[in-house]
This record gives C-alpha cells, structure tokens and sequence, in this order.
C-alpha cells in the first residue's frame, strides 16, 4: 500500500476543501469498500479524509419525506422505526446485503458509492477498462456470469453491486450532495451511470462533491412489498438477480407498482415500464408475467450469464406474487 496522508474532517466545508484541494483524496467512513480496494492496489488514494466526525447519522421525517443522513450505518436505518412504518422494501433491500457485521459499520454514503465487484476490476493483472482506461474489458470474452444484460457497452458489462441501492431506485429517491458552489439534489435514477466509453465513471458526482443525505418521498408503498435476492449462498453475497418490488394495492387490483432490478446492470435498474403495464391489472400470475415479459425486453447476454434471462423474469415474478401475498 503506498502512503496517504490522513485527515479527519469536523465539518462538511472541510471535507468539501479537502476534496477540492486534492484530485486523488476519498473519502472514508466506515470504509468496508475502500480499504479493500486499496489493499489490492485498485485504488491508491493519496489522501484520506475521515467524515466520521460529521452530524450526518440522523433519520428523521420532514415536509413529506424521509431523509437519512449519509452517515446512518446500514444496520440502524434497517431497523429504524420510521424506515419499516414508511418504507419497509429500503430494510428488506438492506437486510440482504452484506452480513451482519459489514452492515453495522457500512454507512448510507458508502453503500451507494461502492464499486462493482467484478473478478476484472479487482486483479490488476487483468485488464480492465474501469480501473484502466483503454486496458479493454476482460470479461466480455472471459468468465462473465456475473456480469450485466441490460445497459453494456463494449468497453464494460460490470454490474453495481448494491441492494440498498435497488430500493432507493425503486422508491424515486434522490441523493443530497453538498460541493463548493453548495448543494444539489440528483434524482437517484441519474445518480448511477452506465458504462457507456466512460466505464470509469461510476455516477453523476463531481470530484469534489460529497453525498449529505438521501431523501425518499412519502408514497402508497408501506404495505405490499418484497425483496427478492437470487445469489450463489443464503448471506454474504451479492445478488445474480433482485427485485425490489412495492404495490399499491385497491383490493386485488394493482393501483401502482414499483419495480428494480439488481445484479443486471452498471446501474440499479428501474423497470417503468413493466411499472406502467401493472397498473389497474389484477394481481395475479398471469399479469405479473405479462410485466416480466416487458422487462427483459432489451436484455443481452454473454457467453457465461445466458442464463439471467429466465431468472430475471422468475424473479421478477415472484417478487411480484411475494408483495401482493399471493403465494
């Protein structure tokens, strides 16, 4: 590991003017990602600025929305009274991710600025045109079963690794960053990129900005909700497929639906307009499949994943039954 320096920042300006001052300083919190990284040589920052010092812990209800502070661990936002009250699909997604252990130091924050968990990216033997620019992209005529089907481009067909990520997505969140012209807010379905020739490019964020807060606006959706996580072993992996799903449900007529998927893409993959053809349908097998149908259109697969195109629409069904309680 090469040398860093070390800073721990009392405010969120500071952590800003840290961030300015230095193109290659990150950010750490609970670090459960980035330590990893720098271990393997993946990323050599050659600063740190700690923002564990930061008042950015809290979860709390205001003007119509819940906002969670970028420092809430995972585990506590999991089990928050007002997150399972409003928004229990966000503790299921989280839930299934990571272990215990990792979930009680993994922060907001950092959950939705982790990086893919492709073999490529992580051995820096191989090429990668994430962690290399212009290196090419291994998997794509290597082992790819892990990789993505929708939105890859022939520079990259990694996936984000997140679940908690697929909730938020599914839920219209929106991420509060703070930078040195101040703050903004990026719907969260923009705040992910796809690869496209700029696989390097994980998200929407400048350089120098830092994530403050997610906010998630109140919705239907308290009820009739399920997280469906298909992976290789019961904890401590990440997902092949999910689905989050959340219904509105009048009866047994859908109202509204929100639908994502995890595992598919660079980015969590938001399913409008399977979303649209589940609206005023009844909840039953046969509309739910319709809906799957709708959202594997598009789907390309590799050599190693072919597979994901039947799973991605069994899982999407059953998530689909699982949130109207009908299995």
């Amino acid at each position: 590991m090469i040398q860093f320096q070390y800073e721990r920042a009392s405010t969120t300006k500071a952590a800003v003017s840290a961030l300015a001052n230095n193109a290659n300083a990150k950010i750490i919190a609970g670090g459960t990602n980035l330590v990893d990284l720098m271990k393997r040589n993946v990323m050599a920052p050659t600063k740190l600025v700690d923002i564990n010092a930061l008042p950015l812990r809290n979860i709390k209800q205001q003007n119509g929305k819940v906002i969670i502070g970028a420092l809430a661990l995972n585990s506590q936002v999991a089990d928050d009274k007002l997150i399972l009250e409003k928004h229990p699909l966000l503790s299921k997604a989280l839930n299934a991710g990571a272990s215990a252990q990792i979930r009680n130091m993994a922060t907001v924050g950092g959950n939705i600025m982790q990086r893919t968990r492709c073999s490529y990216f992580y051995d820096t033997a191989l090429p990668c045109n994430k962690r290399e620019p212009g290196s090419g992209c291994g998997a794509l005529e290597g082992v790819n079963r892990m990789h993505g089907i929708f939105g890859t481009s022939e520079q990259c067909i990694a996936v984000h690794p997140s679940d908690m990520c697929v909730a938020l997505v599914a839920l219209d969140a929106t991420v509060v960053v703070s930078g040195p012209k101040g703050e903004r807010r990026i719907p969260f379905e923009d705040f992910h990129r796809l690869p496209g020739s700029q696989p390097e490019k994980d998200n929407t964020m400048q350089k120098d900005e830092l994530i403050i807060s997610v906010e998630i606006p109140d919705n239907a959706f308290s009820k009739n909700t399920h997280y469906f996580k298909v992976r290789d072993r019961a904890s401590y992996a990440f997902a092949l497929v999910s689905v989050a799903a959340a219904l509105d449900m009048d009866g047994k007529t859908i109202k509204e639906a929100r639908l994502a998927m995890g595992g598919v893409a660079h980015k969590p993959w938001r399913l409008k307009e399977a979303e649209k053809a589940l609206a005023g349908r009844p909840a039953n097998e046969e509309t739910f499949r319709r809906a799957a149908e709708i959202a594997m259109q598009g789907a390309k697969a590799y050599k190693h994943n072919a597979f994901k195109l039947q799973l991605g629409s069994n899982v999407i069904v059953e998530a689909l039954k699982n949130a109207a309680g009908i299995v």
